[in-house]
């Protein structure tokens, strides 16, 4: 049973205020009266479970977090969280399975909310050369492989531009979710070793994108990634997950890479 120590009211004004509305804001967006609204917060009002999902989908709350007010108020949870290996998500697994082995011989990675590795295609092993043993024992924290000072950095040659990427992209998951083990995750990324700004790469102000580039025994190779998630899922898990692919952002890495992988 879920612990919820916080009535649901207070709960909802703290998700607003993390979204930065107002309670007239709130009031109009989701087409209800701000006294109403004001009610609800304070605890003089009790939402009906039709409301809370509608606030919630107005506050954009992730579905682990709508469960939570739900109990909150009294009802019961109404999204179901299966674990990935579980017989509910098969079809989601295989689709899951189908992108990443056609990713290759391009790495990709499916991630759970905490950046942990939940499935990966397994290619290009040599981006992990000389990478801490601790570091790749299951499960693997993506985030933490890639900055910690014994993971990938030290071969990042832009690992001032990527650590700014991958920590903005952290801090905004932070500001959507308040989770306190991404809160714990930020805390340790932040407090690792700050590489020394480098002189801006020339035409670097005409990026579209910043790449990964990373020294490896196949030479300096360069990635562009991608994020893609489900785009309506009902389930707890599938809702947090996320699909990370790396493509190559250059002709040299496309030919490198290929070239090992045959």
């Amino acid at each position: 049973m879920m612990q919820i120590s916080q009535p649901v009211g207070t709960l909802l004004r703290e998700w607003r205020q993390r979204r930065r509305l107002t309670q007239l804001d709130l009031a109009l967006d989701a087409d209800i009266s701000p006294r109403h609204l004001s009610f609800v917060e304070t605890g003089r009002a009790q939402p009906s479970r039709e409301m809370l999902l509608h606030l919630s989908e107005e506050l954009e709350i992730p579905l682990r977090e709508r469960n939570t007010l739900l109990v909150a108020a009294g009802f019961a949870p109404m999204f179901r969280e299966h674990k990935l290996d579980d017989v509910a998500l098969a079809r989601a697994r295989e689709a899951i399975g189908l992108v990443l082995e056609a990713q290759k011989p391009f790495p990709a990675f499916a991630l759970d909310r905490h950046w942990n590795v939940a499935a990966s295609n397994s290619a290009l092993q040599e981006l992990y050369e000389g990478v801490a043993e601790e570091l790749m024992k299951p499960p693997v924290n993506a985030l933490r492989l890639s900055l910690h000072p014994r993971g990938v950095a030290p071969r990042i040659e832009n690992l001032a531009e990527w650590r700014a990427h991958l920590l903005a992209r952290l801090r905004k998951q932070i500001e959507l979710t308040a989770d306190p083990v991404l809160k714990d995750l930020m805390q340790e990324a932040s407090g690792y070793p700050r590489p020394e700004s480098p002189t801006p790469e020339a035409g670097l102000e005409h990026a579209v994108l910043v790449p990964l580039k990373i020294r490896t025994s196949l030479g300096l190779l360069s990635f562009m990634s991608t994020t893609t998630v489900f785009g309506t899922p009902v389930d707890v898990t599938l809702s947090e997950l996320a699909i990370e692919m790396f493509f190559p952002a250059d002709q040299a890495t496309a030919e490198a890479v290929r070239r090992a992988a045959s």
